[in-house]
């Protein structure tokens, strides 16, 4: 059974780009750093957060996170907490490697790289650093991962498999009929060339 998530609001956004998303490789643990796209990426989302009441940031101590979430708490005048659980999935010996066909196996629990979390762990890891989130004043802004965000897509009630864009605020809102909560993306402009 799919763990519940606090039936609040809340604003999700997965970390700038970094070289290894550029380039397709599953980054999991690997602390791999904002690159250059990915720090003005970060500026982008602070300023679209711009307005919306903030009221609290946590997010994954990784450093590519952790970056994004700074951009954006100084774009907002707040701090940043850090929570563990955040952290992105252990992909084991598939960290650094191109992602591949094994990605559908793990998301469906037949199959965990050697090392690595299982993605039933995560969906549990995740919504609950997400229920700690929003017990605290909100609105609040998560900054993780992706696949992170894809487990809690499960929680939310959406296809766990999808692609979340880096550096895209995301407001998932609980439903008042059905089981699906409404995800929806901020619109962004295009990053300067």
């Amino acid at each position: 059974m799919t763990p519940t998530l606090n039936r609040i609001p809340f604003w999700f956004l997965r970390h700038g780009e970094t070289d290894w998303n550029a380039q397709g490789l599953s980054q999991g643990r690997t602390d791999i750093p904002l690159n250059a796209i990915g720090v003005m990426q970060a500026a982008r989302a602070g300023e679209a957060m711009k307005g919306r009441g903030i009221a609290t940031i946590v997010a994954s101590p990784l450093d590519r996170a952790f970056r994004t979430a700074e951009t954006v708490a100084a774009a907002l005048a707040l701090p940043v907490s850090l929570d563990e659980d955040l952290q992105e999935v252990a992909f084991g010996e598939q960290e650094g490697l191109p992602m591949g066909d094994w990605y559908d196996d793990w998301i469906a629990g037949t199959y965990t790289p050697a090392g690595g979390e299982a993605f039933a762990d995560l969906v549990a890891r995740g919504v609950a650093a997400v229920n700690r989130a929003t017990a605290m004043p909100g609105p609040v802004l998560v900054v993780a991962h992706g696949a992170l965000f894809r487990a809690l897509r499960l929680a939310l009630g959406h296809e766990p498999n999808v692609r979340t864009p880096n550096a895209l605020p995301i407001l998932c809102t609980p439903p008042t009929s059905g089981a699906a909560w409404d995800v929806s993306p901020v619109a962004l402009p295009p990053l300067p060339a």
